[in-house]
């Protein structure tokens, strides 16, 4: 009796736990999932327009609350979900408190991946038992990350279908802008914030989109790095060929303000700003929600090059994405400022 004791011991353990599976993160990080997976919390923005994508009926809530403007956007009852802040980065809310209270079978970031972000997961799965996951959210990689999401959060038929369309639309990128000489690529300032004088450095997370078009950020003449304040003087100089704004308030103060008239944009009528809603085309968040912003800057940028229906593409993306079929009003209102030269 002891041998058949000690025998289904040793089988148990050999065999482990039946109900979970393992999952290596883009961190390296081996972490053990549920075999199902039915409640998921998102550390961040990007996480949660990709769980929302792939698998809405699982999120456990958003990071922030919707403004009413943007409701419409986002398929019902989901967004009715309530706000419980974020895990990581600038702005973090969340606590383990509100992890437990909402309990979540697993957490995921998407995102730039190093120590400081496993460092965070590491201490949050061992303060709250959840498991936490980190995938990486660089945009060229935006197909491989729905693909793993899909597997840890059990909607790989959805991810198949989602990374296809991903990569369809960086290889058209691709073909389009493979061999087109640099003066045919637009020098680019995009402005962050009401004031406009926030943007990224070469290198930059929020401009990785610009980067994936090939077009010129004018603010990596000021070196490598994240967003950083800068001064008009210094855009003055830069001479960008294009404006993309990102807040309604600097897209129509640089119209009409003397200071920016000069700029070869304001001249060649160059000045467009970037949709928002329910997330930005451009960055705001750095996810897979500027898959439709990669289509919209080759209609603006490479207007020669580009024959695309952009509201078809429009229409596309929200339904196959946002689980919403957009109006003809909803679509007039997302490309409004977006395509017109001003």
């Amino acid at each position: 009796m002891t041998r058949i004791l000690f025998a289904i011991i040793v089988l148990i353990f050999a065999v482990g736990d039946a109900s979970a599976r393992s999952f290596t993160d883009s961190a390296g990080r081996k972490v053990e999932l549920p075999e199902k997976v039915t409640r998921v919390l998102a550390a961040g923005p990007p996480a949660s327009a990709a769980i929302y994508a792939l698998a809405p009926d699982k999120l456990v809530g958003w990071i922030n609350d919707f403004p009413p403007a943007a409701r419409p956007f986002i398929a019902q009852p989901y967004a009715d979900l309530s706000a419980h802040g974020r895990l990581t980065g600038r702005g973090n809310t969340a606590n383990t408190e509100i992890v437990l209270k909402l309990k979540p079978d697993l957490i995921v970031d998407v995102g730039s991946i190093d120590a400081t972000y496993a460092s965070l997961a590491d201490r949050i799965q061992e303060q709250t038992g959840v498991p936490y996951i980190l995938i990486d959210g660089a945009f060229l990689k935006s197909a491989q990350m729905l693909r793993e999401l899909g597997d840890a959060i059990d909607a790989s038929p959805r991810a198949i279908a989602l990374a296809a369309y991903t990569e369809s639309t960086l290889n058209e990128l691709k073909a389009k802008i493979e061999g087109l000489p640099q003066d045919k690529r637009p020098r680019v300032y995009y402005g962050r914030g009401p004031a406009g004088l926030e943007t990224g450095l070469a290198t930059s997370v929020n401009l990785e989109v610009l980067d994936a078009v090939g077009a010129n950020n004018v603010a990596a003449a000021a070196g490598k790095g994240g967003l950083t304040n800068v001064s008009l003087e210094q855009i003055l100089a830069w001479a960008p060929d294009v404006i993309i704004a990102q807040d309604r308030n600097f897209y129509a103060r640089v119209l009409k303000d003397p200071q920016w008239q000069g700029l070869p944009a304001l001249r060649q009528k160059r000045v467009y700003r970037a949709p928002d809603t329910p997330w930005g085309w451009f960055d705001s968040p750095p996810g897979i929600n500027r898959l439709i912003g990669v289509r919209w800057l080759m209609a603006i940028l490479y207007p020669d090059q580009t024959a695309a229906d952009l509201r078809s593409e429009t229409r596309e993306f929200y339904k196959l994405f946002y689980h919403v079929e957009l109006s003809d009003s909803q679509i007039d209102e997302l490309l409004k400022d977006a395509t017109s030269p001003k």
